[in-house]
C-alpha cells in the first residue's frame, strides 16, 4: 500500500453522488446547516435521523452527517447536548448490529471500532434496509484506499501562514550537531533509495568507510539498514547508531566488512567497547536466527559488548492496548483498577522502553558510543534513539525541535506508519497494526510529568500529534517511508502538521518552560512513578473531560488573560490621552496620580 500510486478519484464515476437518494440529501442539506464548520475541501456527503447509544447517558436521538473527511453526530433535544466529532480516519472498524429479524429495543445498527480509544454504536429503524446507505458511504469514505479513493489529505485545500514542510531540512539539523567532522561525513549513496529503500536520502556514516564499504555492509544488514549516525555528543563526541539486526542467520553467518564497519564507529571517538544495544528479548533474538536474522556475538564482534533490553514486539504492544482498552471504555473498573491495569502490562512496555532509552543516554554521557537495533530498525529503534537523544539534548525538548525529532528518527527513517496505522485500509486484523508510536508519545508524556518545566510544549501538543496520526487530515504520518512518500508526492500535494501547529503556536506552549541548554534527563523509569496517561486514553469519558487542565496551569492561564486584557485597556488610555480632546483632561490630572504604565508593571508574572 505505501509505495502504491495514488489512485485517480473521478467524481462522476462515484455511483454514492450519483444516486437519487443522494440527491435528494444534497436538497435536505440546503435546508439544515452543519453544526461543525467544514475544512476547505471538506464536502457533506450524507445526513440520517439515527439513535446514538450513548454508554454514558444512553440512547439519543439525533442526526449524524457525514462528509468525506468527518462524522459528525448532534443530539435533537438532549440537554446537556451530545455530540461526536470522529475523523473518519480515526476509524478502524464498521459492523452491521443485528438483523432485520433481530428483537429489542435499538438492536439494529452499526458498531464502530475507533483507534482512538473508542467505539460507537448506532441504532436504526429496521424497516426497508435503512442501513444500507450509511453502512456503504462510511465504509467507503473511512477506508478510501481501499475502494480507490484519495486519502483526504489530497483533498485537503487548507491554508496556513507557516509551511510545515520546511521544518525539517537533514542538512541544517546535522550542521546543528557539529557535522560533518574529521570523523563523520555525509554520504549521498542512497539519493535514489537505491543502499536502502527505506532510510532517508542524506546519511552520516564513519568518514574512513568508502561507499563500496557501505554497499557490502547493506548486503549484512535486515532490510540494507547501515548503521548511520543519529546524534553525535558535542563534547566527548560519542554517537548514537541506528540500524537493522545482522543476518547471522542458523549457521552463523559472519561478515567481515560488518564486523571492520562496527569497529571504525568505536575508533571515531576512541571508545573503547562499542556497546550494542538489541532491543529485543534475548529469547526473540536467537529465535530470528531461524528466519535468517540475528545479533553480534561476542566471539565475531570482539571489540562490542552486546545489551539485550527486553522491549518486546509489535503483537504483544497491540495485544497490550487492547486490554488497556477493554479496562477504560466505555467505563473504568474502579473496585479493582489497579489490579486490571497490571494486567495489561502497558505501563510494564513503557518502563522497558525508557528504560532502555536511559540506558542509551547514559553510556553517550560517558563518553561511550552505541549502536541500537531491533529486527528491522523501525519501531523500537526508532523509540529507543528518540528518546534517548530527546535525553540529552535540550533542542529537542522546544517546540520545533521536536518536530524536527520525529520527522528525522521517525518519518524519514521508515517507521512504518501506513501498516502500523492502517490509514484508510479495511484490513483491520492486519497483523502489522501496532501502537508503537503511540507508546513513544506516552513516553515523552511520562517524561514531561517528571520535568514540567524542561518542555517548551505542552501535553495539547502530544494529544494534537496523536489524533492527527489517525486522522490522514494532514501528509506528515503518510505512507512507510521516505521513498513512498517522494512516489505520492506528499511535500506538494498534501498540508503538514507543523503548518497547523505553528501557525498557533501559543496553543501549543508550555507556560512553566524554562530552558536550561547542558542539562540532562534521567526520568525514573519505575512503576512507582510511572502514570496511566488519564487525559489521553481515558478522555471520551465525560467526567474525566471535565478535569483535563490541571488547576495551576488553568490560573495561568487566566492570569495571561487578564494581563492582555489590561494591556488592551491601556493602549486605548494612552490612544485617548494622545487625542486633542483630552489635553484639557491630562492637564488637570493630580500630580501624584500614576500613569497606567505605573499601574501595569505588577502583572507581568515573572514565571
Amino acid at each position: 500500500m505505501a509505495s502504491a500510486s495514488i489512485p485517480v478519484y473521478n467524481r462522476s464515476n462515484n455511483p454514492l453522488e450519483n444516486s437519487s437518494s443522494q440527491n435528494a440529501s444534497r436538497e435536505s442539506l440546503k435546508m439544515e446547516p452543519l453544526a461543525v464548520t467544514l475544512l476547505p475541501g471538506e464536502e457533506r456527503v450524507i445526513d440520517k435521523d439515527i439513535m446514538y447509544i450513548c454508554p454514558f447517558s444512553g440512547p439519543v436521538k439525533g442526526k449524524v452527517f457525514i462528509t468525506n473527511y468527518r462524522l459528525y453526530f448532534k443530539s435533537a433535544d438532549a440537554d446537556p447536548s451530545v455530540t461526536l466529532n470522529v475523523p473518519l480516519g480515526a476509524i478502524g472498524r464498521v459492523e452491521k448490529m443485528g438483523g432485520a429479524s433481530s428483537r429489542g429495543e435499538n438492536s439494529y445498527g452499526l458498531d464502530i471500532t475507533c483507534k482512538d480509544m473508542r467505539n460507537l454504536r448506532f441504532a436504526l429503524k429496521q424497516e426497508g434496509h435503512s442501513r444500507r446507505d450509511i453502512f456503504d458511504i462510511l465504509f467507503r469514505y473511512a477506508f478510501p484506499l481501499s475502494h480507490g479513493l484519495l486519502l483526504f489529505a489530497y483533498l485537503s485545500q487548507e491554508k496556513y501562514e507557516e509551511n510545515g514542510w520546511s521544518v525539517y531540512k537533514p542538512m541544517e539539523e546535522f550542521r546543528r550537531q557539529g557535522l560533518p567532522t574529521d570523523k563523520w561525513r555525509i554520504t549521498f549513496i542512497n539519493d535514489s533509495y537505491e543502499l536502502c529503500d527505506t532510510y532517508p536520502t542524506i546519511l552520516v556514516v564513519p568518514f574512513k568507510a568508502t561507499e563500496e564499504d557501505l554497499r557490502k555492509v547493506s548486503t549484512f544488514r535486515s532490510r540494507g539498514r547501515i548503521p548511520v549516525l543519529s546524534w553525535i555528543h558535542r563534547e566527548n563526541q560519542a554517537v548514537i547508531c541506528r540500524c537493522s539486526q545482522p543476518l547471522v542467520g542458523m549457521s552463523g553467518k559472519r561478515n567481515k566488512d560488518d564486523e571492520r564497519y562496527l569497529d571504525v564507529i568505536r575508533e571515531a571517538n576512541g571508545t573503547a567497547k562499542l556497546t550494542i544495544y538489541d532491543a529485543r528479548p534475548s529469547v526473540n533474538a536467537v529465535a530470528n536466527k531461524a528466519t535468517g536474522g540475528g545479533y553480534e556475538g561476542d566471539d565475531t564482534y570482539q571489540n562490542a559488548e552486546l545489551v539485550f533490553l527486553d522491549i518486546h514486539n509489535i503483537h504483544v504492544m497491540r495485544e497490550s492496548l487492547k486490554k488497556l482498552k477493554d479496562i477504560v471504555y466505555p467505563n473504568v473498573e474502579e473496585s479493582h483498577w489497579l489490579s486490571s491495569l497490571e494486567s495489561t502490562h502497558w505501563l510494564e512496555h513503557i518502563k522497558l522502553v525508557l528504560s532502555g532509552a536511559i540506558q542509551v543516554a547514559d553510556k553517550i554521557s560517558g563518553g561511550n558510543s552505541v549502536v541500537v537495533h531491533c529486527s528491522d530498525g523501525w519501531d523500537r529503534t526508532a523509540q529507543l534513539t528518540s528518546l534517548a537523544m530527546l535525553m540529552l539534548d535540550s533542542h529537542y525538548r522546544t517546540l520545533r525541535g521536536f518536530q524536527v525529532l520525529l520527522e528525522k528518527e521517525w518519518i524519514s527513517f521508515g517507521h512504518k506508519f501506513a501498516s502500523r496505522i492502517g490509514h484508510g485500509d479495511k484490513n483491520h486484523a492486519d497483523q502489522d497494526r501496532s501502537p508503537i508510536f503511540v507508546q513513544f508519545i506516552d513516553c515523552v508524556w511520562q517524561m514531561t510529568k517528571q520535568f514540567p518545566t524542561a518542555f517548551e510544549f505542552n501535553e495539547r501538543l502530544l494529544m494534537t500529534i496523536l489524533d492527527h496520526l489517525f486522522s490522514c487530515r494532514f501528509g506528515t504520518f503518510l505512507y512507510n517511508c521516505e521513498s513512498a512518500r517522494d512516489t505520492n508526492e506528499v511535500r506538494s500535494k498534501t498540508v503538514s502538521l507543523w503548518s497547523l501547529v505553528n501557525s498557533d503556536s501559543t496553543s501549543y506552549l508550555n507556560p512553566f518552560y524554562t530552558p536550561e541548554s547542558s542539562r540532562v534527563l534521567y526520568p525514573v523509569a519505575s512503576m512507582r512513578h510511572l502514570e496511566l496517561w488519564v487525559t489521553y486514553y481515558i478522555r471520551w469519558n465525560p467526567r474525566i473531560r471535565q478535569q483535563q487542565q490541571s488547576p495551576v496551569e488553568q490560573r495561568y492561564m487566566e492570569l495571561l488573560a487578564l494581563r492582555d486584557e489590561y494591556l488592551k485597556k491601556l493602549e486605548e488610555l494612552q490612544l485617548t490621552d494622545s487625542s486633542p480632546n483630552s489635553s484639557h483632561l491630562s492637564n488637570s490630572s493630580a500630580p501624584n496620580t500614576a500613569s497606567p504604565t505605573q499601574h501595569i508593571t505588577h502583572l507581568h508574572t515573572p514565571f
